[in-house]
């Protein structure tokens, strides 16, 4: 069979010619597409997939995720595929949540008795996510979270050399929450390491490696990221200085009072 095959696609032959002349011909056969024809047929197929999908996710992707979650509030919504998650943890979402595509969450055990992850309301998370919580995460109101992120409070081992030889778990220190502020933008393929807090408001370049607190209002960007650009405007300066002013208000009472 080897032989024939090596035959008909190398040899001179008159049948192995034509029989490679027949093949690119098949492969090459197309059809007419009249639009009476071709376009009800796609809109029937468009129809069918639509109705499928609707179904898929209304009764089975949600109802999944949703029994995985300690509290979600209305108009939680995901894709069409089931989400992973492994361990058990809470997982508190606000209102409006959508977990499009499918995304990876995984709950650590060792290292507390509940580690939870908190959404805030409006925020969308986007296809192929990982989330790995040992204690706890974050994330804010209005949050926008593009394809490919990757959110961890533990890296799931020990940085001590010896510690990670003999297979020993990361220490209680080494396993630090993560917190998304409001209204934070995390690009494509990000990734946000243990004890780092994304202020309100920031923007995390596609790709960057985010390791130590980013400033609200800030753009971000490189591995590691640095500080690229700044988002404040007037409006934003008035409003942290009004709540500068209010805190200390607040301070100089609680001094009066004590």
């Amino acid at each position: 069979m080897k032989n024939l095959v090596r035959f008909l696609a190398s040899s001179d032959h008159d049948v192995a010619r034509a029989v490679r002349h027949v093949r690119q011909q098949v492969r090459s056969f197309t059809l007419p597409a009249p639009r009476p024809v071709v376009v009800p047929m796609r809109m029937a197929f468009e129809a069918a997939r639509e109705a499928y999908y609707f179904g898929a996710r209304v009764l089975v992707c949600e109802p999944h995720f949703k029994s995985h979650c300690a509290q979600y509030g209305k108009g939680v919504r995901t894709g069409n595929f089931i989400h992973y998650i492994q361990g058990r943890g809470d997982i508190i979402l606000g209102d409006n949540v959508v977990l499009d595509g499918k995304s990876n969450i995984f709950f650590a055990a060792r290292f507390c008795d509940r580690p939870t992850l908190r959404i805030g309301d409006n925020t969308g998370i986007g296809h192929n996510c990982r989330i790995i919580v040992g204690k706890s995460i974050t994330i804010g109101k209005h949050c926008r979270i593009a394809a490919g992120v990757f959110l961890l409070d533990s890296s799931g081992h020990p940085s001590e050399p010896e510690a990670r030889k003999r297979g020993q778990p990361p220490s209680d220190a080494e396993v630090r929450p993560v917190v998304i502020e409001d209204n934070v933008w995390l690009g494509a393929q990000s990734m946000i390491f243990p004890g780092v807090t994304v202020g309100e408001g920031s923007v995390v370049a596609a790709g960057a490696i985010v390791m130590a607190d980013v400033p609200p209002y800030t753009v971000v960007a490189g591995n590691p990221a640095r500080r690229v650009a700044s988002l404040r405007t007037e409006a934003n300066r008035a409003d942290a200085k009004k709540h500068s002013a209010d805190d200390a208000g607040r301070r100089s009472v609680s001094d009066s009072a004590s």
